[in-house]
């Protein structure tokens, strides 16, 4: 037996993904790190260049996956307990570095209890498995992340059970709720909390607000989500996240620590009734091994961070590196979606040009990710800039440099 007749038709649909311009460019192999030095923050190696890169297409916000803390953390974990569970949780797979782990991210997003995943994307699904059934109706908004549309897929909603409304439109959201059916026993209402590609952030406290009008209509109510893996950690006054900083918490947190704390795997956090439902019901959760002690016990380390003096002056420097990119892309005449999120969307809204600066900025030692058409649509096309802790003044304005220097060639 052979895949030679498999392999030929998958050549035709990967060759179909290209000529649509949505095949995925080779990845870069990163083969070595730099540590920042004085004014410069770290830099990276990849294979097949000389030159050191600064990533600006990095989602660890606060840069702690070098941080010595959580290193020391992981490794005293590994050498206790090894690298792998070597079972399912309730297979004698849980350590106590898993259990702490839930306390300690329960806590810090308020909410009585919590499970982790392997990453966010296996959490949403992990959700709607558990608490989805025949008369539950979802409603999300319309840019909401590919674990949410599938987590929904996966639990097998159908199309009479789903609303979309406009993305951050709360006389829409209203719309939906409006036309769920009376006979569905419950209604979820699931949102990103900082959108991804945009910089922009769910208005929880709007959110929460409509849906409680909606509460005694159903008979188990309207349960709020907020999937808020780029905002926890990164956003609001202690690093809480979107609701936090909307000042409104809705009643499931769905987050990671692969972003902000810098580490793996992924969480929800609710009431203790609905976390236990999800770890009797949850397949992403029952059927496969749990993250290494050397993750939760990193992860734990994060947060403790996090909640010190030194986390609060990282979340301080990352908001000031934010503020100082968009005012340098203001001062250039360069347009962007307002906010105080260091995800800082580049309008290009040409695909050329997008794919012109992305290589332009590569050649020049800098790292981010290009949106073009038909990924976005045509008119959209843009760069998205991440800010970390770990970026300097210096940094941001050689960015800035590159940009202006760019866009002033004819």
């Amino acid at each position: 037996m052979s895949t030679d007749k498999l392999d030929s038709s998958l050549e035709l649909e990967l060759a179909a993904l290209k000529e649509e311009g949505r095949s995925k460019s080779s990845e870069r192999i990163i083969q070595g790190y730099v540590p920042p030095e004085k004014d410069r923050g770290p830099r990276y190696q990849l294979v097949g260049s000389d030159q050191a890169y600064m990533r600006f297409n990095s989602n660890a916000y606060l840069s702690l996956s070098n941080h010595p803390e959580l290193i020391e953390a992981a490794d005293r974990a590994t050498r206790e307990f090894g690298v792998g569970p070597g079972a399912v949780r309730f297979i004698d797979g849980t350590f106590i570095h898993h259990v702490g782990l839930e306390e300690r991210i329960a806590g810090f997003v308020e909410k009585p209890a919590a499970k982790i995943f392997n990453s966010a994307y296996t959490a949403n699904c992990g959700l709607a498995l558990a608490i989805s059934g025949k008369n539950t109706h979802w409603i999300g908004d319309q840019l909401n992340h590919n674990s949410i549309i599938r987590a929904m897929r996966i639990s097998n909603v159908p199309s009479e059970n789903k609303g979309i409304f406009r993305h951050n439109d709360m006389a829409d959201l209203k719309r939906c709720l409006d036309a769920v059916s009376p006979d569905m026993d419950r209604v979820v209402v699931i949102f990103d909390g900082i959108f991804s590609m945009r910089g922009d952030f769910a208005p929880i406290n709007e959110i929460v607000e409509i849906c409680r009008e909606y509460e005694e209509k159903f008979r188990d109510g309207v349960i709020t989500v907020v999937d808020d893996s780029h905002g926890i950690g990164a956003f609001g006054k202690t690093g809480r996240g979107t609701p936090e900083y909307a000042g409104a918490w809705p009643d499931v947190v769905v987050g990671t620590f692969g972003k902000a704390f810098g580490v793996n795997g992924g969480f929800i956090a609710g009431s203790r009734t609905l976390i236990e439902a999800v770890r009797q019901k949850a397949d992403t959760y029952i059927y496969t091994n749990p993250l290494s002690v050397a993750d939760c016990a990193a992860a734990i380390k994060a947060l403790e961070i996090c909640d010190s003096p030194e986390g609060q002056a990282l979340l301080t420097h990352l908001a000031a590196q934010t503020k100082r990119f968009r005012k340098g892309l203001d001062r250039l005449g360069l347009e962007s979606i307002d906010g105080p999120h260091p995800v800082v969307p580049l309008m290009v809204r040409d695909t050329a040009k997008t794919h012109e600066l992305v290589s332009y900025l590569y050649d020049h030692g800098v790292l981010v990710v290009g949106l073009t058409f038909p990924v976005v649509p045509k008119g959209d096309e843009t760069i998205r800039f991440q800010i970390n802790a770990c970026h300097t003044p210096k940094d941001i304005d050689q960015v800035l440099d590159l940009l202006g220097a760019f866009f002033s060639t004819p």
